[in-house]
């Protein structure tokens, strides 16, 4: 069947020798080990603490001694349950509304009565040295009563599960139900054709580079707390801490010095938080805590961990009709911050990809199990959502015998602004035309001559394509702050947050070109509450379209602010002023810069000249693309080799390709490593971490990955003044189908049509000799 037109033309690729592709500023601190990790920092008179955690996965808590331990010279202080009493509960900052009010069981900051969870924390030790704290945890008796546990996602809700908090009967914290019913029932009830498929969304933990770290302080004579953490959000965690110190969050303070790799799950509030400031006040000595990294396994929020089933009503002539989706979400022992919205909210917009569905339903059952809590990862919901809806339609392809990009290209959403069935509105997008050129550029046409060499070889070869769909924004409100100094240099005070994604450069290469001055004067103030008076922290790929946007806005509310002082200075009337070039100009009287006028206010006001930004009530913006995978498999072992990976991308206007280039490289080694061997493990039974260090958890390297053949298509979006999309987490969402995909064309032949992720050499193994067995036996 030939290949249907699009109704949008792609905008031009930028050449690669794009001006624009600046290297990061910040790269030769980093490179030259000049970055300010906090675990660095040398803190005078600072005590270290550790955490003495639950063995256990579910286990009454009889009784503690901690007497020993108590004893033990250079130990200041041994803190339980009993000791913190004062403190509230950590809270859950996200509020989804289901058919009933979600199920937010009190999580103290140390397990009150009984532990949920293997490392769960239990009791808190401060110490001159880590070595003494580490012996006097060794020293703490704990009596516990082991109680039943259930960590499998899939026995949660049955009726015989053990109950992890009376509250919440049957293990259900929430039900969520969107989309008209009738409408998918009747469509549904006239379709040709209906598939189906249940798939797996892994649990996967971030296992960021460095570790969580946190370092509390406390200022007597202003009773003001500082907590410095290798994180993000600071200002969502100020406000929790807050709730959970109960004081005024204006006597709170956090920053966040380099940080090395979040990718969300350091966007949360975690117990420790809250202790070393308790520590810090109650000692009155600086507290220092660093996870050790089976602490960040075992204790850090984790991600994904659901089981869906979607079903995909099609009429005669392979047009969608309506999806259903049923979701079980685990949401582990406790509802951690953001984590209800990763299986609710968060995917509530991406749910149908980048297809014309006229009708949807969605049903989510989030649920307790005593495991590590989910929260946010690199798309939170959105690869959920792609991968369901990207299986189907591989599975509604082949059932159909319809070539799998010529079906989506039917689907595919053709007119714009487009409104999806639970609301979310597309403003733009050339996906068509987007699957056609990664096509040509995978050579998907010369694919059965590198399948045949393969064959030679004794080697399976498969060709995958997938699309999606990106939601972004994150929180929907940006502030940002500009302040121009006497010598010329620009502060930029935004409420986003880098976590290494370059923003000291690409914010710098925005207001570079709004304010005609060069890149070197500007300067990144972020990531600490005393300086920043408000934000939303990154998340969501949100800095961009949010962040830069509003320092944009900042620009020309500075400009705005000047030009009746440069009128003044130039003896001109101030609605004859113009901006260019770093400069005002006013006809026939001649030009002043921008650092002159930041001095005369200076001098004449005392008060910096000045510029504040705003965004509020942000809608999305849609990044998407199309990608394709070839994988090569060894069917004796069952090892899948990725040998090539292109996409053709749309993420709006771009500041900066070669940082945006980075970005998907990123998200896409983190999908490949989802899609192929990542996997956070429990054992059934006893409810044990099995994957709890890099020895059992299984990360890619650069030699799993092959060279990433990336273009991009600039269309821009009216969302935001940049027209820019976002480009943070697009590659998470959109590699796992494609890779998947990849490996089930590969086994399709041998009679195996459904894998779920990771695609470990095992797992691939098995599916083939079960494909085996049944052809044997059929």
């Amino acid at each position: 069947m030939p290949a249907e037109p699009s109704t949008s033309e792609t905008a031009p690729v930028p050449a690669p020798a794009d001006p624009r592709s600046l290297r990061r500023f910040e790269d030769e601190r980093f490179l030259t080990g000049q970055g300010r990790y906090l675990d660095d920092d040398e803190v005078r008179g600072a005590l270290h603490a550790m955490v003495l955690r639950s063995p256990h996965a579910h286990a009454a808590i009889l009784s503690i001694d901690a007497e020993a331990a108590r004893n033990l010279p250079g130990v200041h202080a041994v803190y339980t349950a009993a000791d913190i009493a004062e403190l509230g509960p950590l809270p859950c900052s996200l509020a989804v509304a289901g058919e009933a009010p979600l199920i937010v069981p009190p999580r103290l900051p140390l397990a009150h009565e009984r532990a949920r969870h293997v490392g769960d924390p239990v009791a808190f030790v401060v110490a001159e040295t880590i070595d003494l704290a580490r012996e006097a945890c060794e020293l703490i008796a704990v009596d516990y009563d082991v109680l039943p546990a259930v960590t499998e996602l899939a026995l949660a809700a049955e009726p015989d599960a053990p109950e992890i908090w009376p509250e919440a009967p049957g293990n259900l914290a929430l039900r969520y139900r969107l989309g008209d019913e009738a409408a998918v029932a009747a469509a549904f009830e006239r379709a040709a054709h209906i598939v189906g498929c249940r798939v797996v969304n892994n649990r996967i933990v971030a296992a960021a580079l460095e570790p969580r770290v946190a370092l509390g302080r406390f200022d007597k004579a202003s009773g003001r707390y500082r907590l410095s953490l290798s994180g993000a959000a600071v200002h969502d965690i100020r406000r929790e801490l807050a709730a959970v110190l109960q004081v005024a969050s204006e006597r709170i303070d956090v920053a966040c010095p380099d940080v090395g790799g979040g990718f969300g799950m350091k966007n949360v509030t975690y117990p420790e938080y809250a202790l070393v400031l308790v520590a810090a006040e109650r000692l009155d000595r600086p507290v220092r805590w660093l996870a050790e990294r089976i602490e960040d396994f075992s204790s850090g929020v984790h991600a994904r961990d659901n089981l869906t089933t979607g079903r995909l009503a099609l009429d005669a002539k392979g047009r969608f009709l309506a999806l259903t989706v049923e979701t079980v979400a685990n949401l582990g022992a406790y509802v951690s911050s953001l984590g209800p919205g990763s299986a609710t909210t968060a995917p509530t917009p991406a749910v149908g990809g980048l297809y014309d569905i006229p009708a949807m339903t969605m049903d989510v059952r989030c649920v307790f199990t005593n495991t590590v809590p989910i929260d946010a990862y690199r798309g939170a919901g959105k690869p959920e959502a792609n991968y369901l809806i990207e299986r189907l339609v591989d599975e509604a392809a082949h059932r159909l015998r319809i070539d799998p990009a010529t079906l989506r290209k039917r689907n595919f959403i053709r007119r714009f602004p487009y409104r999806k069935p639970f609301g979310a509105v597309l403003d733009c997008g050339t996906f068509g035309s987007n699957l056609d050129r990664v096509l040509a550029e995978a050579d998907r046409a010369g694919f059965r001559r590198r399948a045949a060499q393969s064959r030679r070889r004794g080697k399976l070869r498969g060709f995958g394509i997938g699309c999606f769909l990106e939601t972004s924004r994150g929180a929907p409100n940006e502030d940002a702050w500009l302040t121009v100094h006497a010598d010329g240099g620009v502060d930029m005070a935004v409420g986003t947050q880098s976590n290494g994604q370059g923003h000291e450069t690409s914010f710098a290469q925005l207001l570079s070109n709004e304010l005609g001055l060069p890149v070197e004067r500007f300067r990144l103030v972020q990531g600490d509450t005393a300086l920043v008076p408000s934000g939303g922290g990154h998340g969501g790929a949100r800095s961009l379209h949010l962040g830069g946007a509003a320092l944009v806005l900042a620009a020309r509310a500075l400009v705005e602010t000047g030009k009746p002082v440069a009128a003044e200075l130039l003896q001109s009337q101030p609605d004859s002023i113009t901006f260019r070039g770093g400069r005002f100009h006013a006809p026939g009287a001649g030009e002043v810069d921008l650092a002159t006028v930041a001095r005369h206010v200076a001098e004449t006001t005392g008060k910096p000249l000045a510029g504040h930004g705003a965004r509020r009530n942000v809608p999305y913006t849609f990044p998407n693309g199309a990608q394709a995978a070839e994988v090569e498999i060894d069917p004796e072992t069952g090892e899948a080799t990725l040998l090539r990976y292109v996409a053709v991308d749309d993420y709006g206007t771009l500041v900066n390709p070669l940082l945006a280039e980075a970005q998907v490289h990123g998200g896409l080694a983190q999908g490949i490593g989802q899609a192929l061997m990542e996997e956070a493990r429990y054992d059934p039974d006893g409810g044990q971490l099995l994957s709890a260090t890099f020895m059992d958890y299984a990360m890619p390297r650069a030699m799993d990955l092959p060279s990433f053949d990336i273009s991009m298509v600039e269309l821009p979006t009216e969302a935001n003044p940049l027209g820019a999309k976002g480009v943070g987490q697009a590659g998470c969402i959109g590699a796992p189908q494609t890779v998947i995909h990849a490996i089930l064309d590969a086994l399709r032949p041998l009679g195996v049509t459904h894998l779920d992720m990771p695609a470990t050499p095992s797992r691939v193994w098995h599916a083939i000799r079960e494909a085996q067995r049944a052809q044997a036996k059929g």
